[in-house]
């Protein structure tokens, strides 16, 4: 399977979203042959949690396997998380300025289910030295790593970070990432640590997936980045 680890609904303030609706998603998703993909609605990120989850919720119901669910946790409101039903959490510290290494983050790692964040190199609060110190906190809890830190030049230091950390992984989304680049990290940080995403509906997804289809990878590697990692991660059946 093709598993894109990172997507979203719906519309944001700062951004033109052509298309932000799940059915939308789902026609592109079969035209670029994507199978799954993990989705966090922006209205969960921005002012309302509780009610944006609800909708991912809804879209996953309404395309049944198509959707997984990365629920939004608002460390401010300790937003209400559900065990069953999701693929895990999604947090943001960027957004709601609220350090990954806060201790108001606990709750989400009590659950026990895998984590994707918004990292961003340099960031006061998502700074990959901070992923390093909460998977080595968590170390049973996979920590995915949005846009492995964001800027080029932080690359190959997440990917150091993640190599030191079994538990920690690199995921490629974002404007800067290249196939090179892709192929450097999991060169960097070994090809079972590094996961597809897209980002969309901020981003293109057939341009997150391109980058990955076209890298210069071997079948066996791009098989893991494109899938076969975040299916194991998410112990999702073939």
């Amino acid at each position: 399977m093709i598993i894109d680890a990172h997507g979203h609904l719906g519309t944001w303030p700062d951004f033109l979203i052509p298309e932000p609706t799940a059915a939308g998603m789902v026609g592109l998703m079969d035209r670029a042959g994507i199978d799954m993909i993990g989705i966090s609605h922006l209205l969960a990120v921005g002012p309302d949690a509780v009610a944006g989850n609800e909708l991912a919720l809804a879209a996953a119901a309404e395309f049944p396997g198509r959707f997984g669910v990365w629920q939004v946790y608002n460390p401010h409101h300790r937003t209400p998380l559900a065990t069953e039903g999701v693929w895990g959490v999604k947090i943001h510290p960027d957004v709601h300025q609220c350090r990954l290494d806060d201790p108001r983050y606990e709750p989400v790692f009590e659950l026990g289910l895998p984590v994707l964040s918004h990292g961003q190199t340099d960031s006061p609060w998502s700074d990959p030295s901070q992923f390093a110190e909460v998977a080595r906190r968590h170390s049973r809890i996979p920590l995915l790593m949005g846009h492995s830190g964001l800027w080029p030049y932080g690359f190959a230091r997440a990917a150091r970070f993640s190599s030191e950390h079994p538990n920690l992984y690199l995921e490629t989304c974002g404007s800067k990432a290249t196939g090179r680049w892709i192929a450097r990290l999991v060169e960097l940080a070994g090809a079972r640590k590094v996961v597809y995403g897209s980002d969309a509906c901020f981003l293109d997804l057939r341009v997150g997936y391109g980058r990955v289809a076209l890298a210069p990878l071997s079948d066996a590697d791009r098989a893991l980045v494109l899938g076969g990692n975040l299916a194991r991660i998410l112990e999702l059946s073939p």
